[in-house]
């Protein structure tokens, strides 16, 4: 068990023939699991009784290929999600399968009265009437929408990120150099007004040069609990990478031209998400190219019951001139009803998992309902794109360059945080895919 630091590992014996070991990454789980599967068989117990369950399909089937059985008698080797679907008795035809995909398709089309549809994006970025296309796909699959529409040359709208993956983040980046294509990132908090009016503060030179600047972002944890389901690579599955990006763009977007990282230095726990496979909070330090300090945290563990939606952020940017402190935790507007408020966004069929009586209102970063209508920042961020395609005006959304910077940054956060070691900037992108 080389590498096992018993310091930080607790193994509890078996109870119910259950094991449990907890530990950070790289301390010996897998090792430590393995060798009590191997000590059941060697005393009869029946390979299809032991259930070896993880949290990605890469992590089970590494697991399944270190054990000198045959692997075929290991039917339990799989996914927790996996294990659940077996259990419950579900079939094939109660997954989405494409034809579902199409049906919701089809009610779009009625929804927005378009006049075509179709489930192969190629065949609807290449119509020659399209000259711009918004990427808002879930966030794993961007890299084939954008290349085909660069390919078309459309100016583009994407909902951040790029890509989930910094080698496609960066050839993505690329094209859109090589083909001088207009391409933006959704970043919408830009566009609230308080942060608008920050913007221009500073740019107007009323703190003066920017020395120390403290990001504090909180989140209950209906959100990771969303998102666990949209990947099986949780390297891209944690606080920094998810959400903490848009704090950290809106606090790079404020130093402005001050914004130019050469190091960074973090620090994760995994008390209360660990179950999910992700992280419970980052808190890093990046140090500026002239010496300003930047401290960014989250933590997206908060209790479902948290009265904040999603998001509630304090930002502290301290200047040679002056000071200005931002508090955008949204306690000013709060609502108290024997109603059950849930999450605050609710498609079709979604079950709400927690009774929040609570709310507080303006918490939900694209904006609120009024009369069936979004009101509010992604409002904005639309409309304002539109006008920027148009009238070719100036707006504030994030640049492509931009966006690949803050996956870097969030990235390195969490390599930091893995190694325990500061990281010197910039880094190569593969190395850093490499190092997570």
């Amino acid at each position: 068990m080389a590498g096992l630091d018993h310091s930080k590992m607790g193994l509890r014996k078996p109870m119910e023939k259950i094991n449990k070991i907890y530990g950070p990454p790289g301390t010996g789980k897998t090792f430590r699991l393995i060798r009590r599967v191997k000590a059941y068989e060697r005393i009869g117990v029946p390979l299809h009784k032991i259930g070896y369950f993880a949290f990605t399909r890469k992590a089970a089937k590494e697991a399944k290929e270190r054990m000198p059985i045959d692997q075929n008698k290991l039917v339990h080797f799989q996914t927790l999600h996996s294990f659940a679907f077996n259990t419950l008795g579900l079939q094939e035809e109660n997954i989405m399968q494409p034809y579902h995909y199409e049906e919701l398709g089809k009610k779009l089309l009625n929804d927005c009265e378009a006049d075509f549809f179709t489930t192969d994006y190629n065949d609807l970025v290449k119509r020659s009437e399209v000259n711009a296309v918004i990427i808002a796909t879930d966030e794993n699959h961007h890299f084939g929408p954008i290349m085909a529409s660069l390919e078309n040359e459309s100016s583009l709208f994407i909902e951040k990120p790029l890509a989930t993956d910094l080698v496609e983040s960066r050839d993505v980046l690329n094209k859109i150099k090589s083909t001088n294509v207009d391409a933006v990132l959704g970043y919408t908090q830009r566009f609230r007004r308080r942060f608008l009016a920050v913007k221009e503060r500073i740019n107007n030179g009323q703190i003066g040069e920017a020395t120390a600047v403290v990001v504090r972002a909180f989140m209950n944890k209906m959100a990771p609990t969303g998102e666990v389901r949209l990947t099986q690579d949780r390297r891209h599955l944690t606080p920094m990478v998810v959400s903490g990006t848009h704090s950290l763009d809106m606090a790079l977007w404020l130093l402005g031209q001050q914004a130019k990282p050469v190091s960074i230095f973090a620090r994760s726990t995994e008390k209360i998400m660990a179950e999910l496979g992700t992280k419970d909070a980052t808190f890093g330090v990046f140090t500026m190219e002239d010496g300003t300090i930047f401290s960014m945290n989250i933590c997206w563990a908060l209790p479902k019951v948290w009265p904040g939606a999603v998001y509630g952020l304090e930002i502290g940017v301290v200047g040679t001139k002056g000071v200005i402190d931002i508090e955008d935790t949204h306690r000013d507007v709060i609502l108290a009803t024997e109603y059950n408020q849930g999450p605050a966004y609710r498609p079709e069929g979604l079950q709400l998992e927690a009774t929040r009586n609570v709310d507080f209102l303006t918490s939900f970063p694209p904006g609120d309902i009024y009369n069936g209508d979004l009101w509010g920042p992604l409002r904005e961020e639309t409309n304002s794109w539109f006008t920027r395609i148009y009238l070719g005006k100036d707006t504030p959304h994030a640049t492509a360059e931009e966006g690949h910077r803050n996956l870097i940054l969030t990235m390195a956060m969490d390599l930091s945080s893995k190694t325990g070691k500061e990281l010197q900037l910039p880094i190569d992108p593969e190395e850093l895919m490499k190092g997570l």
